[in-house]
């Protein structure tokens, strides 16, 4: 027997333990050129209670991940194809930007909880492969969060946050 979700104890088999895909491209074509293909306990129950997971990233020239957080992960990205330029902001008072563009084999940490960022800086795909220090790591998205919310966030907070005019707050919203 093994106990793979809370409350639920089954027989384990090999499919609780493996995760086939990884070797097929993600597909680009979004308006971030980048596709994330997780590998986590949602994919892998065997997972559970051990506390690591993995992502593979593609990414088409010029393609983003944009600034996120892992709210219960430590990331460490290695880049497996092309050129990243990659980077996180430590938190306040200082918010220093800590970054490093990354060529093949390279490694890169971001610690839990930080904003960070990746781009390809190369003219061909670049892949990178992480693996985090959770199985469920948790992504915050910081622009689908401040901007795209459900209810939205009030435009009088917004314009006195970012200290901008509202229409570029109503902008940004219209976005996301």
């Amino acid at each position: 027997m093994f106990y793979v979700k809370p409350g639920i104890t089954y027989l384990a088999q090999a499919d609780n333990f493996s995760f086939g895909g990884l070797h097929i491209p993600g597909n680009t074509s979004n308006p971030l050129g980048v596709n994330v293909t997780p590998v986590n306990v949602a994919q892998i129950p065997g997972l559970n209670t051990l506390g690591i997971s993995l992502a593979r990233i593609h990414y088409a020239p010029g393609g983003v991940t944009p600034p996120h957080t892992h709210p219960r992960a430590t990331e460490v990205l290695t880049v497996v194809k092309g050129k990243l330029y990659v980077g996180f902001v430590t938190s306040n008072p200082e918010n220093k930007l800590i970054s490093k563009v990354l060529n093949k084999g390279d490694v890169f940490v971001f610690p839990v909880g930080l904003v960070h960022f990746q781009q390809n800086l190369g003219s061909g795909t670049a892949i990178s492969q992480s693996s985090l220090s959770s199985q469920n790591l948790g992504v915050i998205t910081v622009a689908n969060s401040v901007f795209g919310p459900n209810p939205s966030i009030s435009d009088d907070v917004l314009t006195k946050a970012f200290q901008v005019d509202k229409s570029i707050i109503s902008s940004l919203q219209a976005q996301f």
